[in-house]
């Protein structure tokens, strides 16, 4: 019987712990008493067994109990072992001493496995019992003294010091007690008779029995004896031997017969008659076992022995007369072991895949192989059933390493069934067989492989980015992660920009795609790499060339070089009236930066103001007169002349140009001031005409200096001139005559006169072109002669009216001097 310990106690057995750690060639035994709470350390093992924690978490370590109840379990964090469970010594382990739980540390990668074992030490948690509440005895008064009556004992589930270690009688004057050890250490109870009975005067008797253990503090129980005293029968009866002894074997039919015990009484009559029972104080297990025949003292089995169980009994059998004597005796059985249990096996730990490049020797996997019989029926020997590549041997007892015996080659052979027979030694011999399943994992040892020594490939420009261009494509002769082809762009430059910039190769595919639009214009081709790594560890790779051939494709319009295409301001071609049939106005200058056809140009005129007046040169984009100009022509034609390439679909670009025909700058300016937009300006007259004259001052003396030097130029080369191929149609501008050269075509030199009467927004320029002339009227003078205009005709009276006449009066007079 269980009694619940004060807190007191508890933490005495926690101050009086006895650690005892001992390492040798992999094993640590612990000592802790029983009953600690869940949670409890019992101790570091990892400090103990000189393990590092990582070696722990790498190599999954945990505890393997035989009987699968997890009393303790392994935390890797720390290395400490912990109750999972709280132990009953009492429950595991009964009366044997010392009591100890064999656990088994497994780590793997590589594997080891360490022994661990756990003493689980008594504490004072239980109290003497005894089987009856009141034990009744019936004792003649003709009893002498020192006449014994066999109490039996009381029962102390615990051990040592807690174990049973004194009785007491209350009251003593009749009676006292004798102990009598046991073989099995146990002691009986023998109440030994001091004086003699008398009936007459006292007929019932009631002692106290009380047990104590050795417990700090002391637990006990008691029982109660009565004793009724009869008259006459001086002969208790007397066994023919003190103890029988007999063997059994294990698994013996229910209904055998131990053994025959025999008592007899010296008495006569039914004093004389004597009965046989099994004593009282035996424990109930073991007294339910057997069966003794009260007449014959036969000793019959009455249940299943087991030789695992249990091996050895001890019984005290009870001989009683009719007059109420007894005596006892005591029957030792020996269980006898039979080969009755095939070897257990257990996969400790085991390896499902296990690499090719694994050297010889190494673990695959940890058999636990128990057997329950003893002697040379427990012993176990195991063997594979095929000659195979692996090998198993027995680094310590109950324990069987498979490993391997030469290297493996999974190209050879990529799976193993191995059977593993284990035969113990009884006979006849039982056995017990598993089988295991190991694949033989691959080793990187191949590198991928281009189906093709390089690739090529052509792209037409003006891609659309992401543009899929084609697929490069390796294998792999390894197997699984080791055979996954991974493509990858290799790290270098196109025209100083990372290659990455253009195209992108798709990592499991292989698809090479454009990042980019390309322009044909700025890259005709380029040349990169493709890595192809596989996935094993380290990863092996091959590299592939890779060039990318970029194709034109009409994506330029023509671009017009000349005339200049201006909004700033209005850019015309003079055309005198006198001027002849194919008379060149002027010349449209265009490039196509397009390859090939798509850089072929054509020109058209689109619109004219009089389409029978001009035409386009279709090759070389000369504008030419179509017939002899005269008076009724407009002064103002506007032509649209179009740029087309040659390519598929063509492109085209515009040009429009303003052709002034007339023979005098005023002609022509009245014309033109209508292409100008009108802006009003309220800022102070005076200040215009001051900032003109000073202006125009500037200006003459540039001019006069320019001319000089013109003019001596034309000296020099009037010669060449002479001798220009182009046509000449001469024009000669009223009251002026010609410097000396014919017509206008071939003038090569160019002036430039700035008059205003606001410098800061209006000039006006002429220049000869390549033999053309040029009128560029800025639209702010064209709109400073609109405002002055304007004030004439208010009447109004200004303060220098007589100066702003006299300034464009010169200024007339020098322009048409330059014309």
């Amino acid at each position: 019987m269980k009694s619940i310990m004060p807190d007191a106690m508890i933490r005495r057995s926690m101050l009086f712990l006895i650690l005892l750690v001992q390492i040798a060639r992999g094993q640590v035994s612990y000592s802790i008493p029983e009953e600690m709470a869940k949670g409890s350390m019992v101790g570091n093992i990892a400090q103990d067994l000189g393990l590092d924690l990582q070696r722990l978490k790498s190599g999954k370590a945990r505890i393997y109990t035989r009987d699968r109840t997890e009393y303790i379990e392994l935390n890797r964090n720390t290395g400490q072992l912990l109750i999972r469970e709280k132990m009953d010594r009492e429950s595991l382990c009964a009366k044997t001493t010392p009591c100890a739980l064999q656990l088994q540390m497994i780590l793997e990668n590589p594997m080891e496995f360490y022994t661990v074992t756990i003493e689980i030490t008594d504490i004072n948690d239980n109290a003497p019992s005894f089987q009856k509440k009141d034990i009744r005895f019936e004792i003649s008064e003709s009893a002498v003294a020192g006449a014994g009556f066999m109490l039996g004992g009381a029962f102390d589930a615990d051990v040592g010091t807690n174990d049973l270690q004194s009785y007491s009688l209350k009251p003593t004057d009749k009676f006292r007690l004798e102990l009598h050890n046991q073989a099995d250490g146990t002691k009986n109870v023998e109440m030994i008779l001091e004086r003699p009975l008398d009936r007459e005067t006292q007929s019932l008797f009631t002692l106290l029995l009380e047990a104590f253990d050795g417990g700090d503090p002391v637990l006990s129980g008691t029982v109660q004896i009565h004793i009724t005293v009869l008259d006459i029968n001086d002969n208790a009866p007397v066994f023919t031997q003190k103890v029988y002894k007999t063997t059994i074997t294990e698994n013996a039919p229910k209904g055998t017969v131990l053994t025959v015990v025999s008592a007899s009484d010296a008495d006569e009559g039914s004093n004389s008659v004597v009965t046989y029972y099994i004593s009282d104080t035996m424990n109930k297990i073991v007294a339910d076992m057997f069966h003794i025949d009260e007449k014959s003292g036969e000793l019959i089995l009455n249940g299943q022995v087991d030789y695992e169980k249990l091996s050895h009994y001890e019984l005290n059998i009870q001989a009683k007369d009719q007059g109420g004597l007894s005596n006892a005796c005591k029957v030792i059985i020996d269980v006898l072991d039979i080969n009755d249990n095939s070897p257990s096996i257990n996969i400790v730990s085991s390896s499902h895949s296990i690499s090719e490049g694994s050297k010889s020797g190494t673990v695959v996997s940890v058999l636990n192989v128990d057997d329950l019989d003893s002697g040379s029926n427990g012993q176990v020997q195991c063997v594979l059933n095929d000659d195979i590549s692996f090998s198993i041997t027995s680094p310590s007892s109950n324990f069987f390493s498979l490993q391997t015996e030469q290297e493996l080659d999974r190209e050879r052979e990529a799976e193993y069934n191995i059977t593993v027979i284990c035969t113990d030694e009884g006979v006849p011999a039982l056995s017990s067989s598993v089988s295991l399943r190991v694949q033989i994992s691959d080793v990187n040892d191949n590198a991928p492989v281009f189906e093709k020594s390089h690739y090529e490939a052509c792209v037409l420009e003006n891609n659309t980015p992401g543009l899929s261009i084609f697929t490069v494509k390796a294998s792999d002769a390894d197997w699984n992660q080791n055979a996954r082809v991974s493509y990858i762009l290799e790290d270098s430059t196109v025209n100083g920009v990372s290659v990455s910039s253009y195209v992108s190769v798709h990592p499991d595919s292989g698809l090479i795609t454009a990042v980019r639009s390309f322009d044909y214009e700025q890259l005709k081709d380029f040349h990169f790499w493709v890595k192809a790594q596989d996935g094993g560890a380290p990863p092996l790779s091959s590299n592939v060339t890779v060039k990318i051939i970029i194709q034109d494709q009409n994506d330029n319009a023509p671009q017009v070089l000349y005339p200049v295409q201006t909004g700033a301001s209005v850019v015309a071609e003079i055309v005198p009236r006198a001027a002849d049939v194919g008379y060149l106005v002027t010349k449209v200058v265009a490039v196509d930066v397009d390859s090939g056809q798509n850089a072929w140009l054509s020109y058209k005129l689109q619109k004219a103001t009089d389409r029978a007046l001009f035409e386009v040169g279709l090759q070389n984009g000369e504008i030419r007169t179509v017939r002899q100009v005269t008076d009724k022509d407009a002064v103002k034609q506007k032509l649209t002349v179009v740029v087309e390439d040659n390519g598929q679909p063509s492109r085209s670009a515009v040009v429009f140009i303003n052709v002034a025909v007339a023979d005098s700058f005023p002609e022509m300016l009245s014309e033109f001031t209508d292409f100008t937009y009108e802006k009003q300006y309220d800022d102070n007259l005076t200040f215009y005409l001051v900032l003109a004259l000073a202006a125009v001052s500037f200006l003459f003396i540039t001019c006069m200096v320019v001319i000089i030097s013109v003019k001596i130029y034309r000296w020099r080369q009037s010669r060449f001139l002479y001798q220009s191929n182009l046509p000449v149609i001469p024009y000669y501008p009223p009251h002026y005559a010609d410097t000396g050269v014919t017509g206008t075509l071939p003038h090569g030199y160019n002036y430039e006169v700035c008059m205003t009467t606001d410098s800061r927004k209006s000039d006006c320029k002429f220049s000869t072109l390549g033999g053309q002339n040029v009128l560029v009227v800025d639209p702010s003078f064209a709109e400073t002669m609109h405002e002055y205009s304007t004030l004439r005709g208010k009447k109004e009276t200004l303060p220098d009216r007589s100066l702003l006449s006299s300034v464009l009066k010169q200024t007339r007079h020098f322009v048409l001097t330059l014309i």
